[in-house]
């Protein structure tokens, strides 16, 4: 599941849950219905007698869904009128993980229905220390890391949701490949449709892999430029490797090509971090799309001419 497989139907129901044998006066945790989420709040409080109020997130994170606008103020309301929260607890406080406050409005949630947010930590871990505490939360407990090994281990999801991208591309990649002054060669599909293949996947590890364990020292704020400065490193180094050998066509489609993959693909990462916000990812878009389609053109292109 962490991979990414069958991410998107991963979910719990909504509702209210008795952790343990919570009483009137049990904290009551708020959570999202990713069942990942929902499994690690369960696992970090499994000491504690408390009350899970589990929102309609629609199968996402705490953290996405807060940025999407599904863990967030109308739907807390709803969920705690539809649970009779009121006639539950005597007490009118939630805890809510802090990575959702960018989808909360606390005095809204109040107004709506008459319970107060009172934010956690960032990590589950750290809840019983909060409550242990008289819900105070320490520096630590407030700030979130992103360290190499976090960032690479977030990794093989960016692969597994571009798979069957990836195949197909690999098919056509094959049969361009093949295109020459005979029409088409079963021989030089082989040839260069593999060594196009390989330039190809080069690009998606240099986007999906390299450049998120490269982040902080990679130059510029948009992943695109991030990726794309990892793959034409890649490329040109392999090049430099090849000592010229591929040829000018060839050359050129393989250093246009990896550098347009790699930097399409780094763009993905961005919702993994908190490096660039919801509206400044569309306007990165916006800008760079149309520059890889320009780069990936002339590579087939040149692929192509290279084989007359």
């Amino acid at each position: 599941m962490r991979w990414g497989f069958g991410r998107n139907h991963y979910k719990v129901a909504p509702g209210l849950y008795a952790l343990n044998n919570p009483t009137a006066d049990s904290p009551v945790l708020v959570s999202a219905n990713y069942k990942l989420s929902f499994d690690v709040l369960r696992r970090s409080v499994a000491t504690l007698d408390a009350w899970l109020l589990v929102i309609d997130s629609k199968g996402i994170n705490v953290w996405c869904a807060a940025g999407k606008g599904t863990f967030g103020t109308d739907e807390i309301i709803h969920r705690v009128k539809a649970t009779s929260l009121e006639q539950i607890v005597l007490h009118k406080e939630l805890i809510v993980p802090q990575l959702g406050a960018p989808g909360i409005a606390a005095h809204e949630v109040k107004k709506g229905c008459g319970f107060k947010v009172i934010y956690g930590p960032v990590k589950a871990k750290d809840i019983t220390a909060f409550l242990s505490s008289g819900q105070k939360a320490t520096p630590e407990m407030r700030r979130i890391t992103f360290t190499t090994f976090e960032r690479f281990i977030l990794t093989p999801v960016e692969i597994t949701v571009l798979w069957k991208k990836i195949l197909w591309a690999m098919l056509v990649l094959f049969i361009i490949g093949g295109i020459g002054p005979g029409i088409f060669s079963l021989s030089a599909a082989w040839s260069r449709g593999l060594g196009a293949i390989a330039v190809g996947l080069a690009g998606v590890l240099a986007g999906a892999v390299l450049t998120p364990v490269l982040l902080p020292w990679l130059p510029g704020r948009a992943f695109a430029i991030k990726g794309a400065v990892v793959g034409a490193a890649i490329a040109l180094l392999g090049l430099i490797l090849c000592a010229g050998q591929p040829g000018f066509g060839h050359s050129l489609a393989a250093l246009l090509a990896l550098t347009a993959i790699s930097s399409f693909v780094a763009m993905n990462f961005t919702g993994s971090s908190t490096y660039t916000s919801p509206t400044g990812v569309e306007t990165e878009m916006r800008q760079a799309i149309p520059f890889q389609l320009a780069a990936l053109l002339v590579a087939a292109t040149a692929f192509i001419w290279a084989a007359f």
